[in-house]
């Protein structure tokens, strides 16, 4: 009876700190410090990002407030082009997607390029920034140069410092097939990429780390 009962506390807890939770809009008010370091443990592996809030004040605090509240634990890596990029950064709750999709950041003037191992916002036009993530997989100084819908490239927040090996082993079997799915996967979560397009590899984790 005694072990039933541990067995069944040890599944509470881990049901509790694994499920997705809406954040209290305080959590808007934390700033990041100058620099932090991240570690993601991925289905492929472990990788470490550095951010440097000097390169985008606003971008640099809203990826502490989202890894500060296990926003990209369960993400799948829905975007991988092993030449350009590997994007994630979709919850597999809707609620909190739903918390999120309203607090877009206003656009940022780039003060670092888009180099290899860098990341920024993915943006759907002026002033879009809010969850979603890519890595750039090459050097890419198109992505400091192209002008989409009014705005001037992006803006990088971080880099990888270690664990570069892992994130080119990110799937790309589907490219940018996945990328006109995005509005079904804010609804309806993982599910809808892992039945479309399975195979996808995942964030398991993403954790500040000293």
């Amino acid at each position: 009876m005694k072990k039933l009962f541990l067995l069944f506390i040890q599944i509470f807890i881990f049901a509790t700190v694994t499920q997705s939770q809406v954040p209290d809009i305080s959590i808007l008010k934390i700033k990041a410090p100058a620099t932090f370091k991240a570690r993601f443990k991925t289905s492929r592996g472990e990788f470490i990002i550095e951010a440097y809030r000097k390169w985008s004040p606003l971008g640099v605090d809203r990826l502490y407030q989202l890894i500060k509240t296990g926003f990209y634990d369960n993400t799948l890596l829905f975007r991988v082009e092993r030449n350009f990029v590997s994007q994630f950064g979709i919850s597999d709750d809707e609620q909190v997607n739903r918390f999120w999709d309203p607090k877009k950041l206003a656009d940022e003037t780039a003060q670092y390029k888009n180099m290899k191992g860098t990341i920024a916002y993915a943006r759907s036009g002026p002033n879009s920034r809010v969850t979603q993530i890519f890595i750039n997989m090459i050097d890419n100084p198109k992505n400091d140069t192209t002008v989409r819908l009014g705005v001037k490239g992006f803006t990088p927040i971080a880099k990888v410092i270690k664990g570069m090996e892992v994130v080119e082993l990110f799937t790309d079997r589907y490219g940018r097939a996945t990328v006109p799915q995005q509005d079904s996967v804010y609804k309806y979560g993982n599910r809808y990429f892992e039945k479309r397009f399975p195979g996808l590899d995942k964030v398991i984790s993403a954790r500040i780390i000293k």
